[in-house]
């Protein structure tokens, strides 16, 4: 597919998004269209592979088979290859074309139908290996919401003209080498994301930066056997390290509800076998659901300075994340408490990325100390970048990434990157170019130091600043002005004073000749 048809086809899908716009909130009708995306996808899956089941058989197109051995040997196989089922009069085809026939001048409905579909993919997993990645997937499609209509009829002819509308789109899911679909499912989660404000920060990370991280944790990688997102909101992190290098499996933890469920539908819809990803909703401070795992890669945007229990949960001392450091973070600020939670989950020989606020590169009291011994002690910090303000949607403030290793090849330094200056403006927000993450990468990658963008420095450097990361430290930015002739802007302003005093002078004559009092 080409650059102008997936554009064509984002398009397609934000305009059918934009049916629902004026009914509700942008995190609200993400939700509905999403769904209906996906269960679209899903239905679609189901009856591709069906067909290719029925090759052999006189009956070739899923649509026209009614007979019950035959339907449940489908299921048997769809189960195992697919994770779920679904009979041919749920599909998605079946369910909008009987929403759009035309019924005495108005729609049949569908709600119930739909409703119990959505229902029936979810049920069709239990007692299977699937079931935890669909149970109650669909949760957050409430058919009956007044915010789609105040009527039952006006709900029912909204959600089967945005059907209709989605059934029109080709998804190309026959084309084994395109992703189309999941990119522009991407640029949808995107799109919401910039309207969401604050709530955004909870499901996405700007592409570009998604981008840094995946490529720095893949560097010289075209395999990695896990990867692993403790706050992985959507899951488009831990689906942007796919792009970089094979992933075997995905590991993954999100607390919001919602979000969570985005993640595990973002995850199957690009394609992701059922048995290659777990992700699970808890606390992943207070609760973590993956302490038996160690993992190649870890990477994570966690909100930035979230609370946690920190001192008042006591288990938290003597838990085996924090406990060899002395101090727990503060409990207004969960950020290094993150960063403590993924060293614990990194294996020896993997690689760790984190966005967090610049605050964790110089606050002190027990930041300060968890800071120092992971340097000294630990010295598994690798690099420090430092990036634009304004990059993230629902705060202005400008976050930094840190990368660390357990086995470092360069364990006598830390690079810093300075990239703070390097964006463009859109709209409101500051985004980075490729041109901008290749300077990232191919820097970090050389451990080049770069006039007042990069300096690698000496961990006696790092000690002698108190074990201070603040990035001005260690890259001067100063840019001398230019020398300022006195002599030229003397001269500049007596002129100007001279052509004043004419000004003033040809003002009074017009005001005599009007009669009128001069102002000068």
């Amino acid at each position: 597919m080409t650059d102008a048809q997936k554009q064509r086809l984002e398009t397609q899908l934000w305009n059918i998004a934009n049916e629902l716009r004026g009914k509700m909130g942008a995190d609200e009708f993400r939700d509905y269209i999403l769904g209906f995306i996906f269960y679209k996808y899903l239905s679609e899956k189901q009856h591709i592979f069906a067909n290719k089941l029925l090759e052999t058989e006189d009956v070739k197109d899923y649509t026209n088979v009614t007979g019950e051995e035959d339907i449940d040997a489908i299921r048997e196989e769809s189960l195992i290859k697919l994770g779920y089922f679904l009979r041919p009069n749920e599909l998605f085809e079946a369910i909008t074309i009987r929403g759009n026939a035309d019924t005495e001048g108005k729609s049949n409905f569908i709600l119930e139908d739909l409703q119990s579909i959505l229902n029936s993919i979810e049920q069709s997993t239990m007692g299977t290996e699937s079931e935890d990645d669909f149970n109650q997937l669909f949760e957050d499609l409430d058919l009956g919401s007044t915010k789609l209509g105040r009527s039952v009829e006006a709900r029912n002819t909204l959600i089967a003209k945005v059907l209709s509308h989605l059934d029109k789109i080709d998804f190309a899911l026959e084309d084994s080498e395109s992703d189309v679909l999941g990119d522009a499912y991407e640029y949808l989660i995107a799109q919401f994301a910039s309207g969401a404000g604050k709530k955004a920060g909870e499901f996405y990370t700007p592409q570009q930066v998604s981008k840094i991280l995946a490529k720095i944790v893949t560097l010289d990688k075209s395999r990695i056997k896990s990867a692993y997102d403790p706050a992985c909101g959507s899951g488009s992190l831990l689906l942007r390290i796919s792009r970089e290098a094979e992933v075997g499996e995905f590991f993954g933890q999100e607390l919001n509800r919602t979000t969570y469920n985005l993640a595990r539908m973002n995850m199957i819809l690009h394609d992701v076998h059922f048995s290659r990803f777990d992700i699970k909703q808890e606390d992943t401070l207070e609760h973590p659901q993956h302490l038996d795992h160690s993992f190649d890669v870890v990477v994570a945007n966690p909100p930035f300075s979230a609370k946690w229990k920190g001192k008042d949960n006591p288990l938290n001392e003597t838990d085996d994340r924090f406990s060899q450091y002395g101090v727990l973070a503060p409990s207004s600020k969960a950020d290094f408490a993150f960063v403590q939670h993924m060293i614990y989950q990194l294996n020896d020989s993997g690689t760790m990325a984190v966005v967090l606020p610049h605050g964790v590169l110089f606050r002190g009291a027990t930041e300060g100390k968890i800071r120092e011994y992971i340097i000294k002690e630990q010295n598994y910090l690798d690099a420090v970048i430092g990036l634009p303000a304004n990059l993230f949607y629902g705060t202005s403030i400008p976050a930094c990434i840190l990368i660390f290793k357990k086995c470092r090849v360069h364990d006598d330094d830390i690079l810093f990157i300075d990239a703070s200056q390097d964006f463009e403006k859109i709209g409101n927000q500051n985004a980075l170019t490729d041109d901008h993450v290749t300077k990232i990468i191919e820097t970090y990658a050389t451990r080049e130091t770069l006039d007042k963008y990069s300096h690698v420095a000496p961990l006696s450097e790092v000690a002698e600043s108190d074990y201070n990361l603040n990035i001005p430290r260690y890259i001067d930015t100063f840019e001398e002005e230019k020398p300022v002739d006195i002599e030229a802007v003397a001269a500049e302003l007596y002129a100007l004073e001279g052509a004043m005093q004419d000004t003033n002078a040809t003002i009074t004559g017009f005001c005599k000749e009007l009669g009128i009092p001069s102002p000068f």
